[in-house]
């Protein structure tokens, strides 16, 4: 079953990626996690996100676009990447995203994802 697991850090996360006197500790938990998921054989798909101020916010109201930069809501946690897992239940899930190292600092969302939708055709 593939589940996503929706890391979210807190802004001092994202200053850490390049603080020289941080960067080393910060990216060595990331490796050390993307290493032991990859390991495993679970990872399906996963990219890193850029920080948020690099975001830009599209919204459609009644025919009208408007664009914004930045991420849609301000809160002390930012999207900050995602992995496709794919393992045997929620449980093990959980388990992996408890050793993500934003679990420590900020959270990681564990959501089932949909199974292929039926071809109409």
């Amino acid at each position: 079953m593939q589940f996503m697991l929706i890391l979210r850090e807190t802004h001092d996360d994202f200053a850490r990626r390049a603080d020289p006197a941080q960067s080393a500790d910060y990216w060595g938990g990331w490796n050390a996690f993307i290493e032991a998921m990859a390991q495993s054989g679970i990872v399906v798909k996963g990219d890193g996100l850029q920080a948020p101020h690099t975001s830009t916010t599209v919204r459609v109201r009644d025919g009208n676009r408007t664009v914004e930069d930045g991420p849609f809501a301000d809160t002390k946690e930012q999207l900050g990447g995602y992995f496709i897992v794919d393992v045997p239940d929620l449980d093990t899930a959980i388990d992996w995203a408890a050793k993500a190292p934003s679990a420590r600092t900020a959270s990681v969302e564990v959501r089932p994802v949909l199974p292929p939708m039926p071809s109409s055709q």
